[in-house]
């Protein structure tokens, strides 16, 4: 099967283009948790990331604990901080309040998401005064500011969508509405990601189709989270981690040897940026950043320079 070289079918683009990576974390919810994120913060942030979000919980559940990793990062480090703003539990005049409180803190890029369901909902009913929609709230956010926005996007299709081809029309919704880029829920299939992108393409969706990358620290942890968003298991990954739940050491070895072939294959087609969904550990993430190719800022330039399949 033929895939697209170039997702946006770009002129510019070569393998010498930099790789360029993006990093999510969630807030802590204890004094342990959160001595576990800030050292991973502290590790990361010599990879000069994009930028790096912070989740929201379901219902704006950990709205002021996201505000204060966000203006954290920003207040002590050189990150670019992205706050996840949802449209469920509020209402407009709420959301843009928070956007405006961000911005007057020199926040400039957000996570426009519709948002996980409360535990006390089966079916999304947007708020009677709230932004009914992701695309919506893209709006909304780009009358308060010149936001750099990040939407979602669903490669095997979000699981409440009638169709693949309503999924696909929302994610148009949401970049002609003016986001930057649509960043997408974790997948082990490559196949899946490649013709998703070749579907955005012939959609007309220009904007970037960032892949976002789960390595795998539990492999329960993520099957539940397949479950729950509607992404396959490839029956060869399963295998690869059968008979290692109490093997950390071998399991820790796999998920690095599987996220680095996972991404020096979307390289290979053409893929030059990355979101990595960290759960708030460093040590996966720095090592597959560090297969790509990604160094320190205070290494060498030729070091620095170095691309994964590229003659030095």
């Amino acid at each position: 099967m033929a895939f697209a070289e170039d997702p946006m079918g770009s002129a510019n683009f070569t393998a010498h283009t930099p790789i360029r990576v993006s990093f999510e974390f969630f807030p802590p919810g204890d004094a342990d948790m959160a001595t576990t994120l800030w050292k991973s913060i502290e590790r990361l942030a010599p990879l000069a990331p994009r930028f790096v979000s912070v989740t929201y919980g379901a219902d704006g559940s950990t709205r002021e604990r996201t505000h204060s990793v966000v203006t954290r990062i920003q207040r002590e480090t050189t990150l670019v901080g992205a706050p996840h703003l949802t449209c469920i539990g509020a209402s407009r005049g709420e959301i843009l309040d928070i956007a405006r409180r961000y911005h007057d803190e020199g926040i400039r890029h957000v996570v426009a998401l519709r948002g996980d369901l409360p535990q006390t909902q089966t079916r999304y009913q947007p708020h009677p005064d709230g932004f009914a929609y992701a695309s919506d709230l893209v709006a909304g956010l780009r009358a308060v500011a010149d936001f750099d926005i990040s939407v979602a996007a669903y490669p095997e299709v979000h699981p409440e969508a009638p169709s693949a081809g309503f999924d696909l029309d929302n994610l148009k919704r949401k970049v002609d509405a003016g986001a930057s880029r649509a960043i997408t829920q974790f997948f082990y299939d490559i196949d899946v990601f490649l013709r998703f992108r070749d579907r955005c393409a012939a959609a007309g969706i220009r904007a970037p189709i960032v892949p976002g990358i789960l390595p795998i620290t539990r492999f329960p942890q993520v099957l539940r989270f397949a479950a729950r968003c509607g992404a396959s298991i490839p029956p060869w990954l399963k295998e690869r981690f059968q008979g290692l739940d109490d093997d950390h050491d071998t399991r820790r070895l796999i998920a690095a040897s599987v996220a680095i072939e996972q991404v020096h294959a979307l390289v290979r087609h053409g893929v030059r940026e990355f979101h990595f969904y960290t759960l708030n550990r460093a040590e996966l993430t720095y090592a597959i950043c560090h297969a790509l190719g990604i160094r320190p800022a205070t290494q060498s330039p030729a070091a620095a320079a170095y691309q994964p399949g590229v003659p030095a």
